[in-house]
């Protein structure tokens, strides 16, 4: 009887410890949806996002640089190079905010893999408002996130924002630039295509163009929703063993040589959408060799996977250096033989 009660106290604390421990995993990490956070800090939200759209239309870096997070002030050539590839499609364009979230990470340290449920879900998942955020090594703090729509000549853009909170300023943190349409085709498009070469049998272009299609439909790379969500339930499986994907790389004969393929996806130019595939290089200083090179990936991937020829308008092979500098090559697919 006495051994029972212990064993009863013990299965009590052993529950209350769990539900404690449970319960401080996700205090960790909260996210509030527009209706739940108070409507002084949605409308500084979406005032800071507006202020830096702004500025990206204007193609002013330097005032954008200024509204940032030291960490991001620091190291900003890689927002600037966005900004001044987008400002002359947004230039006099004027953005819709959605409704944005309140990402709170709590805590001391970087959380190592942070997730934000954001939203209702249902008894099959998210709904139409709901969405998740992933977020590796993630400070502490609260961050908002702002999701602009912005309409332009050259195709409608989404202009996401993520804002830290500094005292009572929402200073810039991240910023992401997406098109609605890639080579003249929404999201839609390209899933219809991908499941016209999954009924052919070309797996590599049916993944490659899921691939396009869900970069289409997410205005943020880390950021799921209902749609996402969909979508990858029907093609999780479908992934060819033998392309680079999650950190995983593929070797490739060419020319008397051995690659190792690091990324493989599409890319569009215009109204052309090109297949960009990228190596390991030790040096890519000789840049007559490294583009000899680069046509031999080129030819290399199109005599294994011929079925290439009818997705893609030509191929872009980018020799990627130890440091992440490359050096690339594109080649019609008329001109590959």
């Amino acid at each position: 009887m006495s051994a029972g009660y212990h064993n009863g106290n013990f299965l009590l604390w052993f529950a209350l410890a769990l539900l404690i421990f449970s319960a401080s995993i996700v205090l960790a990490e909260n996210c509030s949806t527009s209706g739940d956070m108070d409507a002084a800090t949605r409308l500084a939200l979406v005032a800071a996002a507006q202020h830096d759209f702004d500025l990206v239309a204007k193609g002013d870096s330097a005032s954008l640089r200024q509204n940032a997070i030291p960490s991001v002030a620091a190291d900003f050539g890689a927002i600037e190079a966005s900004v001044k590839d987008n400002q002359p499609a947004l230039a006099g364009s004027k953005a819709t905010a959605r409704a944005p979230f309140l990402l709170e990470a709590e805590g001391t340290a970087a959380i190592p893999h942070a997730e934000f449920f954001c939203g209702v879900f249902g008894k099959s998942g998210q709904t139409r408002d709901s969405a998740v955020f992933y977020l590796d090594n993630l400070p502490p703090g609260n961050y908002g996130v702002v999701i602009l729509d912005a309409p332009a000549a050259s195709g409608a853009r989404t202009v996401s924002l993520i804002l830290l909170q500094q005292g009572a300023d929402w200073k810039l943190a991240g910023l992401y630039f997406r098109v609605a349409q890639s080579a003249g085709h929404d999201s839609d498009w390209f899933i219809a295509r991908a499941r016209e070469f999954k009924s052919k049998g070309q797996m590599h272009n049916a993944w490659l163009y899921y691939l396009e299609a869900r970069s289409l439909i997410s205005p943020l790379p880390f950021m799921s929703t209902a749609a996402t969500d969909k979508l990858y339930d029907e093609w999780q499986k479908m992934q060819p063993a033998d392309v680079p994907a999650d950190g995983k790389t593929v070797d490739l004969a060419a020319g008397g040589a051995a690659y190792k393929l690091i990324a493989l996806f599409p890319g569009a130019v215009n109204t052309d959408l090109d297949l960009v595939v990228k190596y390991q290089a030790s040096d890519i200083s000789n840049t007559a060799q490294t583009y000899q090179n680069n046509l031999a990936v080129i030819k290399a991937l199109v005599a294994k996977y011929p079925e290439l020829r009818d997705a893609f308008a030509g191929v872009v092979a980018r020799a990627v250096d130890p440091s992440g500098h490359d050096y690339g090559a594109l080649l019609a697919m008329k001109d590959i033989k």
